[in-house]
């Protein structure tokens, strides 16, 4: 953690894993958001509410609701749900353990701790080069070029 922040990436970009019980004195640990699939819960919900939503709006207005504001019950009926969808779906995700560190499970479990870096992709060289030399016994792992754009 000190030779990061020493070659200046911030602490908010520096994330550890470890086992439960693990000592992390010191160390930064990674957020639910890092740690599950509250995510990929929230788009899914997202998207599916959606649809849901503009389904159960299109039944509503061809049954009951007179033919004056289809386009609005319908939106809206898409936008609530949506929005519901996303909620409760990424509580549900908060729950599931993240599909993308499921292949750091074993190692974690016997003792060894996962550190992600986020950094904007001109520095990552720089960065593993550093660290590497620092730390001979770290496990390089390469990149996940599948997260948000650098702020």
């Amino acid at each position: 953690m000190d030779d990061l922040l020493l070659g200046r990436v911030e602490e908010r970009h520096i994330h550890f894993v470890a086992k439960a019980g693990t000592p992390m004195d010191g160390l930064h640990e990674a957020s639910v958001l890092q740690k599950s699939d509250m995510v990929r819960g929230a788009q899914i919900g997202l998207v599916l509410g959606a649809v849901l939503g503009a389904g159960a709006g299109a039944l509503f207005v061809e049954f009951v609701q007179d033919p004056g504001w289809q386009v609005v019950t319908v939106v809206g009926a898409a936008a609530a749900v949506a929005l519901f969808g996303t909620w409760v779906a990424s509580m549900v995700g908060a729950a599931v353990p993240s599909a993308r560190l499921r292949k750091f499970e074993l190692m974690v479990e016997k003792g060894m701790i996962l550190l992600m870096i986020d950094v904007p992709e001109h520095s990552v060289e720089e960065v593993k080069a550093s660290f590497s030399k620092n730390h001979p016994e770290a496990i390089d792992h390469g990149l996940e070029p599948n997260i948000p754009a650098f702020p």
